[in-house]
């Protein structure tokens, strides 16, 4: 299958190590050599990334060619979008990621695309990053987490998002249950992979109902948004969304709201991915892996193929493809 582009598919960046001082990222082996990483007090191990495609750009190719994607952009890894963390770690790793991000992609252009970070506990240093990623480094989208202290309707951000349209690039958001400074504080997502199964979705959730209930399409019509995962919940509960949003007064038809973002495919093949394009239209959908994650598929199809346009709008990269 040739053509498929793949926007979810995240990368650990080495150059980036520590720049968020205590709260590093850390990455090594411990005292009976397993390779660990660790974000703030959140350690996982065994976790192989230095001998994996998250931190080998030719291993990355290669498993892009056997799956038959053609072009990736790749995205931050959501373990270190250090959303609770104090402004200044925040930022310098957000700029320290920008750069290596750039430096990876920057030799592989018709094959690679990368995807800016941005610490929106300082709105005005995130809009200043952005400025930077877009126009210095090549930059072609930004890229954040769920949950910064505020919801995503707050007015606090909305000269970022104002940016956001002014650089002409769209916004990605992927769900996330560490802040930085630890693992989800519900222990219930402690087992079983519920932080990434449960977790993701209801944070994905709770960021589209802050977008269309937060007025933040409605202050910010130009602005086009990406969110992880179909939505999370959001397509299965589009009608009780709907349902409340009448009940409280709110004049409009949430279904039709939703069809004002993106959303990316990456739900596996069956009755969830069926329900988001039945709820907001295959046009709003676009390509996304998790590439090199525990879910990644092994191939892709036709369907997957066909969003390829839509990535392409997305990125504004239409006229150069």
């Amino acid at each position: 299958m040739s053509g498929v582009f793949d926007l979810h598919a995240h990368v650990v960046l080495g150059d980036a190590f520590g720049a968020a001082g205590k709260y590093g990222p850390f990455h090594g082996d411990d005292a009976e050599g397993r390779e660990y990483f660790r974000v703030g007090e959140y350690e996982m191990k065994p976790i192989p990334y230095r001998r994996s495609l998250f931190m080998n750009v030719d291993l990355r190719l290669e498993a892009m060619d056997r799956v038959g994607i053609e072009r990736q952009m790749l995205s931050p890894n959501p373990l270190t979008l250090f959303g609770k963390i104090e402004a200044s770690p925040a930022v310098d790793f957000a700029r320290a990621t920008n750069d290596a991000m750039a430096a990876i992609v920057a030799p592989h252009p018709s094959r690679l695309v990368g995807a800016a970070q941005v610490a929106l506990q300082d709105p005005d240093a995130a809009c200043a990053e952005l400025e930077r990623a877009v126009d210095q480094l090549g930059l072609v989208a930004a890229y954040i987490g769920t949950d910064y202290g505020v919801a995503l309707d707050d007015p606090s951000l909305d000269d970022f998002y104002r940016t956001v349209v002014a650089r002409d690039v769209p916004l990605f958001i992927h769900g996330v249950t560490n802040d930085g400074v630890g693992p989800a504080p519900d222990q219930r997502l402690h087992r079983f992979g519920l932080d990434l199964i449960l977790g993701y979705t209801y944070e994905e959730t709770m960021a589209v109902a802050s977008l269309v209930l937060g007025g933040v399409l409605e202050r910010h019509p130009d602005l086009d948004v990406c969110v992880s995962h179909g939505g999370g919940a959001i397509a299965f509960l589009a009608q009780r969304f709907d349902s409340m949003a009448s009940f409280r007064g709110r004049d409009s038809d949430f279904a039709a709201d939703l069809r004002r973002l993106w959303f990316d495919s990456h739900l596996e093949p069956g009755r969830a991915r069926d329900l988001v394009v039945d709820t907001v239209g295959v046009d709003r959908m676009v390509y996304g892996t998790n590439f090199g994650g525990w879910d990644t598929p092994e191939q892709t199809d036709e369907f997957d193929a066909g969003l390829t346009r839509n990535a392409e709008r997305l990125l504004r990269l239409e006229a150069t493809t």
